[in-house]
C-alpha cells in the first residue's frame, strides 16, 4: 500500500488542487491514503482540505497538524502516522500525472530490493520563465529534474527531488527520521533534509530510481523569480550545506569547501561561455548564484 505524505504550510492557493491531482489518478483509492501534515499554517488551508474531503468521500484521507515548525518535523510526523509500506512525499504546491500513482505501485513491487525512487519534476510558470534562467539555475529555482524517458538509476552523488520521492517505510526504521535541525522552518529557506537522507542510504548501499512516468508539475509563481527570493535561496543553499556538513565532520565540512571552489572554476567557466553566446545575464545570475552559496557555507 502507498502512503501519500503532503507536508505543508500556506498553500491554500495550491493544496486542493493537488489533492484532486492525485484523487483523478487511475488507480484503485483502496491502494492508497493521503497523510496531510499541516504544519501550523494561518491561512485557509484547512478548510480547502475539508473541501477536498467533501469532494472525494471515498478516498481515505487523513489530516493531521503538526505543531513543531519545520518541514522536517511534518515530514517525520508524516512517517509516524503512515500505515502504507511504501511512503511517497508530494510538494504541497503541484500537480502529479494520472499515472504517478500506478508508476510508484508498480515499481517497488517489481523491484523489492530497491529503497527509494523519485520522478521527474517539470516547472509549471504562473508568468513566464525569466530571460535570466539557465539550465542551472532552472535546476535551483524550479527543483527541474528530468534525466529522459527510461527507467534509471540514481548514482554519482545524484538523488531524487524532495518534492516528488517515494520510500520503502523501513528505510527509516534503519537510517532514522529526517534531521530536524535542516529543512525549512516558517519562510526560512534552509533545507538539505533529503540530500542528508539519501547520503545515509548510499553510505548503507541502499539503491535509488528515477522514474521517468511519475511526473510532477512544479507550480512557480512570479514571487519565486524575483532578485529577493534569488538571494535568499542560493545563501540558503550554502547555510544548508554548512550545517549538513558540520553535523557529520570537520573533515566533512571541509571536502564540502574544497568543492565549492572547484565549483567556482566552473561558474566562471560557463560564465565566460554565456558572454561569447551574447547570454550576460545567464552568466551574470550564475556568479550570483555561487556567490550567495559561498556566503553561506562560510557561515557569513
Amino acid at each position: 500500500m502507498l502512503s501519500v505524505i503532503i507536508c505543508t504550510y500556506n498553500r491554500d492557493k495550491y493544496i486542493y488542487n493537488v489533492l484532486k491531482s492525485l484523487a483523478d489518478n487511475d488507480f484503485s483509492v483502496k491502494e492508497y491514503e493521503i497523510v496531510l501534515v499541516n504544519n501550523n499554517s494561518t491561512d485557509n488551508t484547512e478548510s480547502e482540505c475539508n473541501r477536498f474531503h467533501v469532494k472525494f468521500p471515498n478516498v481515505n484521507f487523513r489530516y493531521f497538524i503538526e505543531k513543531d515548525q519545520g518541514l522536517s518535523h511534518a515530514r517525520n510526523r508524516g512517517i509516524k502516522e503512515s500505515i502504507g509500506n511504501v511512503l511517497v512525499y508530494v510538494d504541497d504546491d503541484a500537480l502529479v500525472n494520472e499515472a504517478y500513482l500506478q508508476t510508484y505501485d508498480c515499481f517497488f513491487k517489481q523491484n523489492p530490493s530497491i529503497s527509494a525512487a523519485g520522478g521527474a519534476i517539470i516547472p509549471k510558470y504562473e508568468t513566464q520563465a525569466p530571460t535570466w534562467m539557465s539550465h542551472y539555475t532552472k535546476n535551483l529555482i524550479t527543483g527541474y529534474l528530468y534525466k529522459g524517458d527510461k527507467i534509471v538509476e540514481f548514482t554519482q552523488g545524484k538523488y531524487p527531488g524532495g518534492g516528488n520521492a517515494a520510500y520503502r517505510k523501513e528505510v527509516f526504521d534503519q537510517i532514522g527520521y529526517f534531521n530536524v535541525d535542516l529543512g525549512r522552518k516558517g519562510n526560512s529557506l534552509v533545507g538539505a533534509e533529503e540530500k542528508d537522507i539519501f547520503d545515509k542510504m548510499t553510505k548503507l548501499g541502499m539503491r535509488f530510481f528515477y522514474l521517468p512516468n511519475a511526473i510532477l508539475y512544479h507550480i512557480i509563481p512570479e514571487s519565486k523569480l524575483t532578485r529577493d527570493y534569488f538571494t535568499r535561496l542560493t545563501y540558503s543553499i550554502g547555510r544548508s550545506e554548512y550545517l549538513r556538513t558540520n553535523a557529520i565532520s570537520k573533515s566533512k565540512y571541509f571536502k564540502r569547501l574544497i568543492s565549492e571552489g572547484i565549483k567556482w572554476t566552473a561558474s566562471i567557466i560557463l560564465y565566460i561561455r554565456y558572454l561569447i553566446a551574447l547570454q550576460p545575464q545567464k552568466g551574470f545570475k550564475l556568479l550570483a548564484f555561487r556567490w550567495n552559496v559561498t556566503k553561506g557555507l562560510l557561515g557569513k
